[in-house]
């Protein structure tokens, strides 16, 4: 995957839904912790990924019992298994007539880059002539990035819900939305770092899923630095103000009283601006526990 675009592929979901072997399922250790508040509150955090190459039994150990505790489930996007709703409310959003040419909105350096993924996707300019910036950057990110959607652990977190009580985050129309606000210059940002390789680089991106399956936090950390989470708005836009908001709404959950097992990309639980951090600034114990 290009590497300004490994820590998105662990922030955000429904960009893996806009373009679409029998396995024994991978033993996997993804990272977890436990959340208690001082009146008793109790819940979880796992750290998810949305896309893998095949499957994995992630209720394993101290996730399971964290699962079996747990009478409500928090995720990004409740209907995220409803590609045709994704789909839709992606097409409701990117397109605006009158945009310039889609090879105007690239850094120089970056259209031959852009004339090859393209190519790759059997597109032509003309096909993104009224798709806006941030919209033809999550379309030609998605034809790199590697893994399959339906082995996310989002989705499988969602199927396996039963009767536990669902709360929605954010949902498909808002965190598409998120893009859709951002400043052009933001959107053109994203845009050039879908286009760019390692040589603007000397280090490759992270291996996210092997890091993942290990829970390795330290190393989502030192992604959720780089590439275009380096750059303030779009650190703002798609990481630390939707951490900020929510952790508000988890801790709207644990004062109801209910033990919410939350489900969210990893990279969400990664430094000082992750909820892990941000739940312990507001007063509750978090601590690692797988």
């Amino acid at each position: 995957m290009k590497r300004g675009w490994a820590a998105l592929a662990a922030l955000s979901l429904a960009g893996g839904a806009i373009w679409y072997g029998l396995h024994r399922p991978e033993t996997v250790h993804p990272a977890l912790w436990q959340i208690e508040g001082p009146g008793g509150q109790k819940g979880w955090l796992l750290g998810t990924i949305h896309a893998l190459p095949r499957a994995a039994d992630w209720r394993e150990g101290a996730v399971a019992t964290a699962w079996d505790g747990a009478d409500t489930v928090i995720v990004e996007i409740a209907a995220l298994n409803d590609d045709a709703a994704t789909a839709r409310a992606f097409q409701s959003l990117a397109h605006t007539p009158g945009l310039p040419p889609l090879d105007a909105r690239v850094s120089p350096q970056n259209r031959a880059a852009l004339t090859r993924a393209l190519a790759a996707a059997h597109a032509k300019p003309a096909d993104f002539a009224d798709t806006e910036t941030w919209a033809a950057a999550l379309m030609l990110a998605r034809e790199a990035a590697t893994g399959n959607p339906a082995y996310g652990i989002d989705r499988a977190v969602l199927t396996e819900a039963g009767a536990k009580r669902i709360i929605e985050l954010e949902g498909a129309g808002a965190q598409l939305a998120i893009f859709d606000r951002l400043p052009e210059s933001a959107q053109r940002r994203l845009l050039d770092e879908a286009l760019s390789d390692e040589r603007s680089d000397t280090q490759p991106p992270a291996d996210l899923a092997t890091a993942w399956k290990k829970g390795d936090v330290a190393t989502l950390a030192q992604e959720t630095n780089r590439g275009i989470l380096a750059d303030p708005v779009l650190r703002e836009a798609l990481y630390t103000g939707r951490n900020r908001a929510w952790s508000a709404k988890i801790a709207q959950s644990l004062a109801t009283g209910a033990h919410p097992f939350v489900a969210v990309g990893a990279a969400h639980m990664a430094g000082p601006d992750g909820l892990p951090a941000m739940l312990s600034a507001r007063g509750y114990r978090v601590t690692r526990v797988q």
